[in-house]
């Protein structure tokens, strides 16, 4: 019986696109979480860009609305405290309100909203909650968390909610794509697609829109006929939920034919872990770089994310551009429009009212007190003008 599961489990893998080294032995959870422990103390000290990088004086001052008082209970994404700017955002709030105190609960962003829930917690931080974590919500409260963006994704940093970049070989003559185009190829025809818990048929569409060859992108010569490989994380990672919800409508319809990859524990000692995108022999990465017709949607996708033979793609949200290039700048101001962000989510009440203390302490978030903390931390990138005055509407 355990010899029949064994093969079941390798079979597994190579169809999932785990290969080479990932295929010899499985990656248990545990062994990962470990690893990925282990990649953070490296990873949680470091600043990856200037504390002046960004000019942060357009940014709404904070202003207290009131004295508030008491401890706030957080729960949720571990990289906020991994790195320093939960310890930042305490520390200059507090300035402002003394009589506040922290207490910090932060091992995955999937506790996010069950924390909520089950009134454990007063603010849950997060990636974008997914369609089961919004219906337990709305199932238990019969309404919506309040939803504030804290920060943009990082531009280089693994974990911190990087932005994506599409990725093919440096022999492919092509330089920019649209959403649409990238719906053609990683997606396949639908009956509908998710916005939250709703569902929307007029999402629906056929599979004559589907992009199966690099001629139907307008390449010519060698290039028009070739099929295209398309290259992802497998779909219990919330990236691929990011990428499905941005160009294929809240679809879970995909390419029949992409090559979708896990994340497994690295050879080095058992040190560091591969998240994703390739330090074993059978990578995603270590994959795509040897496929001239291949195509993928990575994360952070810069320096040892980037493999020598590949290059970055011009990303445009309509057919007629504008097109904008992967770089720091075009993240932080959210012209690229493939950057990822971290949310902050909080229980109201069935007049929409929020806890005074939350409200206070997310307003200094999205002020420019608070983005300066996330500059100063040197992962996440600071929010925009714009941005935090838009959140503070919706605090008010």
């Amino acid at each position: 019986m355990k010899i029949k599961l064994h093969c079941l489990l390798l079979i597994a893998l190579a169809l999932t696109g785990v290969a080479g080294a990932a295929a010899d032995k499985a990656s248990t959870g545990l062994v990962m979480q470990e690893a990925r422990a282990e990649n953070l103390k490296v990873k949680g000290p470091k600043t990856y860009y200037a504390a002046d990088k960004f000019d942060l004086s357009d940014l709404p001052a904070y202003q207290p609305k009131e004295k508030v008082t008491g401890t706030i209970r957080l729960w949720g994404s571990n990289y906020i405290v991994d790195g320093k700017v939960g310890e930042y955002w305490e520390k200059e709030f507090q300035k402002f309100h003394p009589g506040v105190k922290f207490e910090y609960n932060m091992l995955t962003t999937r506790s996010a909203v069950p924390s909520l829930v089950f009134g454990v917690s007063d603010l849950g931080i997060s990636r974008r909650v997914n369609t089961q974590e919004l219906q337990l919500y709305q199932r238990y409260k019969n309404r919506d968390p309040l939803e504030i963006v804290l920060a943009t994704g990082s531009y280089n940093v693994t974990g911190w909610n990087p932005g994506f970049g599409i990725v093919v070989s440096k022999d492919n003559p092509l330089t920019k794509i649209t959403f649409d185009q990238l719906d053609g190829i990683f997606g396949a025809e639908r009956t509908g697609g998710w916005i939250g818990t709703d569902w929307h048929p007029e999402f629906a569409r056929g599979p004559e829109k589907n992009i199966r060859t690099w001629g139907q992108l307008g390449l010519k010569g060698e290039w028009a006929d070739k099929e295209i490989v398309p290259y992802g994380l497998n779909l219990r990672y919330s990236q691929s939920t990011t990428i499905s919800e941005w160009v294929l409508a809240g679809s879970d319809k995909w390419n029949e034919k992409i090559r979708f990859y896990a994340n497994f524990v690295g050879e080095a000692g058992g040190k560091g872990s591969n998240m994703g995108f390739g330090r074993l022999k059978r990578g995603l990465n270590d994959d795509l770089a040897q496929d001239r017709y291949g195509i993928a949607y990575i994360g952070s996708p810069v320096g040892p994310n980037l493999p020598p033979e590949c290059k970055l793609l011009e990303v445009s949200r309509t057919p007629d551009g504008p097109f904008y290039a992967y770089t720091i700048e075009n993240l932080q101001s959210r012209k690229y429009p493939m950057y990822d962000e971290i949310y902050g989510y909080v229980d109201v009440d069935a007049q929409g009212a929020v806890d005074p203390k939350v409200r206070e302490y997310l307003r200094f978030i999205v002020s420019r007190e608070g983005q300066q903390c996330v500059q100063r931390d040197g992962k996440y990138l600071p929010l925009t003008a714009e941005v935090c005055r838009e959140m503070q509407q919706k605090l008010k």
